[in-house]
């Protein structure tokens, strides 16, 4: 009977075993059929696309072409940046912005020192995105906060300290058609509702001039050149924004659709200081007047001032959690976050906090981790608007794997969108498309995967579409 058993059991294991190498087997020939066809579509004559797809379970390889090449990622590097700083700093790790003054408060109410806002390069403070982090909320709170303290009068300033991650910066790689608009914000160590501000564009008859409605927020200390034209009905948004962290002067030029209804979103050049301005109006809606115009840390230090130190402290704010931030950072691509998390885990890890230098300690975070070589992982900033970064598919579908494995693994997966009805992350830059996620298809095998295409054919649109019929091999 025992021995009967055990014979039955070794045949229900055999024929499992065969039944998974016929399903992997099928998938494998499923997707190379898929690819044949994808390659055969003509939109690679002077191109390249890669694609990986390891079994969910094992890791292994499914099915692999050009998985060595390192590629442009556009904003797939993002999960590369989730999981890394998921790993390092912990899906509870948070951002703390103090409230302090310096001084003293004598008996009238009157402070005989500054306000300081001290940021430690949280990219979701006063963002709309969550509630405690509104600037309405934080504003308001602040306000209560100095008021309590007894001030009425500030013989002072309100002073933005942004010294953390010394000043706004943006990544050294990052074209200059970008760094002005919304997507190509500067990382400061005050950040300050993602860093953008709206514009209210009115369009005029096609191929005259349009003129700047309202902006969401005041610019102060900032002239607004509007060079953009009135574009033909259907021809959307291309308007784009020049400036760099701390301008003065940001042109807005390119053409707005005479039929659009859009906000368009530009970056702003000091983050921290329009976070001390703001908070000095606050302050002063509120009946408590300041002496004197609102600064920054940096722009302190460049006169040769230093903060003092001697800080008397009101309030911490408490961002929302790393998985918290890393949901709208996958679902909403936002390059702040990424930049943000890369310099934490640069300070963190090896307390170095410019780009490059955080960027090549995530490399070697993964040679160290799962034996990927640094030439497979050319690492430029933490979203992927860099234009030189170059990753390979099967590095990246190496650490979405590594992924599934963390007890994080469920906030991160619901960071990623559902697209054409699979989990992953898009990405679109200048000639490149990319999409990486999970997947479980008919046949049963959860598999991980990486596509990656550059110097395609054709409209982003088309391509898109080919891409789909591709990852449709996958179901």
């Amino acid at each position: 009977m025992v021995k009967r058993k055990i014979y039955s059991t070794w045949i229900a294991t055999i024929l499992l075993l065969s039944m998974q190498i016929s399903y992997a087997q099928s998938l494998k020939n499923n997707i190379d059929h898929a690819y044949q066809q994808f390659v055969k579509s003509g939109k690679f004559p002077n191109g390249i696309a890669s694609l990986t797809v390891l079994d969910g379970k094992t890791g292994q390889p499914v099915f692999t072409q050009n998985p060595a090449i390192g590629l442009p990622t556009a904003s797939t590097m993002k999960v590369i940046t989730s999981i890394t700083a998921l790993d390092i700093l912990g899906p509870n790790y948070t951002y703390q912005t103090k409230l302090a003054y310096t001084g003293e408060i004598d008996s009238l109410g009157v402070l005989h020192g500054d306000i300081i806002v001290i940021g430690s390069g949280d990219p979701t403070l006063g963002s709309d995105r969550y509630a405690a982090s509104k600037a309405e909320t934080i504003l308001n709170k602040w306000a209560y906060k100095i008021q309590h303290a007894g001030i009425r009068h500030i013989n002072g300033r309100v002073i933005g300290d942004d010294l953390y991650l010394n000043g706004n910066d943006v990544p050294p790689t990052w074209n200059w058609q970008d760094i002005g608009n919304y997507y190509g914000a500067g990382i400061s160590g005050l950040n300050w509702r993602e860093n953008k501000v709206g514009i209210v564009i009115s369009p005029h008859t096609v191929g005259k001039p349009t003129f700047v409605a309202s902006t969401s927020l005041p610019l102060r200390g900032i002239t607004l050149i509007n060079e953009v034209i009135t574009g033909p009905n259907g021809s959307g948004d291309n308007v784009y924004a020049y400036s760099a962290p701390y301008s003065n002067i940001i042109y807005l030029r390119g053409t707005y659709g005479r039929d659009l209804k859009k906000v368009i979103e530009i970056a702003v050049p000091d983050p921290a200081l329009a976070l001390a301005q703001q908070l000095a109006t606050s302050l002063s809606d509120a009946g408590i007047t300041v002496d004197s115009i609102p600064t920054t840390g940096k722009r302190l230090l460049n006169q040769g001032i230093a903060l003092d130190k001697r800080q008397k402290e009101l309030d911490i704010h408490q961002s929302p959690t790393l998985s918290q931030i890393v949901h709208w950072f996958n679902q909403k691509s936002i390059n702040l976050y990424g930049e943000a998390m890369l310099k934490s885990f640069g300070i963190v890890s090896h307390n170095e906090s410019t780009t490059l230098e955080a960027a090549s300690l995530l490399s070697k975070y993964w040679e160290q981790k799962l034996r990927i070589p640094n030439s497979e992982l050319n690492i430029q900033d933490g979203s992927g608007l860099s234009p030189q970064n170059r990753v390979t598919t099967l590095a990246m579908a190496k650490i979405m794997h590594y992924a599934q494995n963390r007890p994080w693994f469920t906030d991160f997966q619901k960071s990623l969108p559902t697209i054409n009805g699979i989990t992953m992350k898009s990405g679109t830059i200048g000639g490149t498309l990319g999409y990486t996620g999970f997947h479980t298809g008919k046949t049963g095998t959860p598999v991980t995967f990486s596509l990656l295409v550059n110097n395609y054919t054709g409209s982003t649109s088309a391509m898109r579409q080919e891409m789909f019929k591709l990852l449709d091999s996958l179901k």
